[in-house]
């Protein structure tokens, strides 16, 4: 790989979640919770999305916080891939 190749991979974008859905083959849904605070009046307004990320070996489970990392498009709505497990879920 050469060097432009190697900074590039290391300046995705990257965003923390918790899975909210392992039923799909190879994907996971992550749901991202935001909190930020509204332009005019002040107020921490919480802000959430939903991105489906692609999990190859289909290693983590529903309630895991992962961080997902964004990629080249893998399907019609599939750019993410989880990059590391951040804390297992605990016991439902």
């Amino acid at each position: 790989m050469s060097e432009t190749q190697q900074v590039q991979a290391k300046n995705r974008r990257t965003l923390i979640g918790r899975i909210v859905s392992d039923k799909r083959a190879k994907t996971v849904t992550v749901l991202v919770e935001r909190r930020t605070a509204h332009e005019l009046y002040g107020k921490i307004v919480g802000h959430s999305s939903k991105y489906h990320a692609h999990d190859e070996k289909g290693e983590y489970k529903l309630g895991d916080v992962v961080e997902i990392a964004e990629g080249r498009p893998i399907s019609k709505t599939k750019s993410w891939t989880v990059t590391r497990l951040i804390e297992k879920a605990g016991l439902v």
